[in-house]
């Protein structure tokens, strides 16, 4: 199943969003709910609560009073953080029964507003944010839910900021404009890119890459998004994994790149490489090719030492290239300094720019990226690897220290 977090400050309007998913056909989970839920009178969330805070927490039919506990913790993050513990384990649980619920080709969207302030964001395959400017929401709190500036203002500071939010966002919509305009952005996502994404998913395939090679300027961001896929990885195949290092083109500041996120997935094993691929499939990445080696290079002329499983993601949205390598290899050491010679040395950025360049120029009509990829492997051999070996002898470069 596709699971989607759906989060946005308060007043942001995600309960439409949310609403409009459901109509949609997603199987909605809400968060604020179940926050309900697990308090209900004779729940161990309320007794929990009562320990904590007092029995002045209850009202007169021994149910939560939330104004009272809003008021007691809203503006104390010690109160807050306090509140958090008890609750936020018990909605998540019950979250997790839900989800485990649902079937394999369902999008569950689970509706949670805390989600980037409880760091939850590897537990998605994407991360969809409400977004509204501050100074919207605030007035929106003020004029339509009748509270004062100042517990408007407080309510917005016990939560993450606007731009830690979106640091957290897969996709982003924008709701300072009409109900109408959030409403179409919503159908939008559904059909464009969260449908073919439980599609590809539930058949275990990539998001077709349809058209040749297109190269553009390098985006700050890329790094951004690199970090969030890469704690996704980790997440997915937890003790498997060594590291997850952001790689290739998109991962050298001031390089033009085709505008495909490269990870390598550093294992200690071929074997725990297979034992990780189908979770790094449910994860969304399924894999392309069970095993495979990468152009052998003099440093290392047997191929078997450049042996990798290649993955590729399911998202129709966002190109991402996995490598497995095993630790220590010589294919998981030449993309770690390649990658480090490129971002050292400004002469060789230029003089990989200018290949680059000179082959998707080259082949811009071949409707696939193949024969680009293919062009540009000698190159790598015969001009890169002498280069980025004499850099590496002269500056003393050494691979991470979990290779050891």
């Amino acid at each position: 199943m596709l699971k989607i977090g759906l989060t946005g400050g308060i007043a942001s309007g995600k309960s439409v969003v949310a609403a409009r998913l459901k109509e949609r056909g997603a199987v909605l989970v809400d968060a604020d709910a179940l926050a309900r839920e697990v308090v209900e009178p004779g729940t161990d969330g309320l007794e929990h609560i009562v320990a904590e805070f007092g029995d002045g927490m209850l009202d007169d039919g021994g149910r939560l009073d939330r104004v009272r506990l809003a008021a007691a913790v809203f503006g104390h993050p010690e109160r807050l953080a306090a509140l958090n513990a008890i609750v936020h384990p018990l909605v998540r649980a019950r979250a997790a029964a839900i989800t485990a619920a649902a079937s394999d080709d369902d999008v569950v969207v689970q509706d949670i507003p805390l989600l980037v302030e409880t760091g939850q964001g590897a537990a998605f395959h994407l991360v969809v944010v409400v977004d509204a400017p501050d100074d919207i929401r605030l007035q929106r709190m003020v004029e339509h839910r009748g509270m004062t500036v100042e517990a408007a203002q407080a309510r917005m500071d016990a939560q993450a900021t606007r731009a830690e939010r979106l640091a957290a966002a897969d996709a982003v919509l924008d709701n300072a404009g009409t109900v109408a305009d959030l409403l179409d952005q919503v159908d939008r996502l559904w059909d464009d890119r969260l449908v073919p994404f439980a599609r590809n998913l539930a058949a275990g395939k990539r998001a077709p890459r349809p058209g040749g090679p297109v190269l553009v300027q390098h985006r700050a961001d890329w790094a951004q998004q690199a970090a969030r896929i890469a704690a996704r990885l980790a997440a997915a195949a937890p003790g498997l994994i060594l590291a997850v290092d952001h790689v290739g083109s998109t991962a050298v500041p001031g390089l033009p790149a085709k505008d495909v996120i490269d990870l390598q997935v550093t294992v200690p094993d071929l074997e725990t490489a297979a034992e990780a691929a189908p979770l790094l499939a449910a994860a969304g990445f399924p894999a392309i090719r069970d095993m495979e080696a990468d152009t052998p290079k003099p440093n290392a002329p047997d191929p078997a030492a450049w042996l990798k499983r290649f993955h590729a993601n399911a998202d129709p949205c966002r190109a991402v290239n996995i490598h497995v390598r095993v630790a220590g290899s010589a294919g998981w050491r030449y993309a770690l300094m390649f990658r480090d010679w490129l971002r050292d040395d400004p002469s060789a950025l230029r003089l990989y720019a200018a290949h680059k360049a000179g082959l998707a120029a080259r082949h811009a009509g071949s409707g696939t990226t193949g024969s680009y990829a293919e062009a540009k492997e000698p190159w790598f051999t015969d001009v890169a690897w002498p280069l980025m070996a004499a850099w590496a002898d002269a500056h003393g470069w050494e691979p991470p220290s979990y290779a050891s």
